[in-house]
């Protein structure tokens, strides 16, 4: 799916060479300042590397049209935006600038289930916790007809019982569809539960 190559960016990243695999669950771990973030960047074209080269399946990203690949691999970040308005005008906002149609009530409720956020679609977003607006960022970005979701700690503001619930669904939906996840967490829990690929990055810059 992802192939990086010699990738240097300032003295953050330093990857010789890394194969991120297609339909898989992939763990990004290692300490605070280690690059996951960045890395998570670069994927998305919202980074480019000082050196080398990073492939998205066989096209040399540099190459991609960022917005279109940005609808194909799509990134949640630690601190998501939440819209004005209501949740359901929130969840339509993330289809709408992903260029697809608004859904029907009915599916953006499956998204709140998924992630166990039990709200009525007309509550206002700005009234909701922490916690509940990351689990709203997650439902939206669940509602995109994407082939990779990078996730930066999407459950970071999460107690770890409902963590574990929100993940599983998570989990088990990409799964079912054959899709791509590139996730960041601390919890070992969930790596240890969930990862088929874990990339460990190191302070120095290295992986492995």
């Amino acid at each position: 799916m992802f192939t990086l190559q010699n990738i240097r960016y300032k003295e953050i990243l330093n990857i010789e060479s890394l194969h991120i695999p297609a339909n898989k669950v992939t763990f990004l771990v290692g300490e605070s300042g280690a690059g996951k973030s960045t890395l998570l960047k670069m994927l998305n074209i919202m980074l480019s590397p000082d050196h080398g080269q990073i492939f998205y399946k066989i096209e040399n990203i540099d190459d991609l049209d960022p917005i279109y690949h940005r609808r194909n691999v799509i990134m949640l970040s630690q601190q998501p935006t939440i819209f004005e308005g209501t949740i359901r005008e929130n969840l339509n906002k993330g289809l709408i600038f992903a260029g697809e149609k608004e859904k029907e009530d009915k599916e953006l409720k499956q998204a709140l289930t998924i992630v166990y956020l039990e709200k009525d679609l007309d509550e206002k977003a700005d009234t909701l916790s922490g916690g509940e607006k990351q689990r709203l960022a997650l439902a939206r970005i669940l509602l995109l007809d994407a082939e990779v979701y990078l996730l930066d700690e999407p459950t970071s503001a999460l107690d770890e019982v409902t963590e574990e619930m929100v993940m599983k669904n998570f989990i088990e939906m990409i799964k079912k569809n054959n899709k791509t996840a590139i996730l960041i967490t601390h919890s070992q829990k969930l790596v240890s539960t969930y990862a088929e690929n874990v990339v460990t990055l190191k302070k120095s810059g290295g992986e492995s």
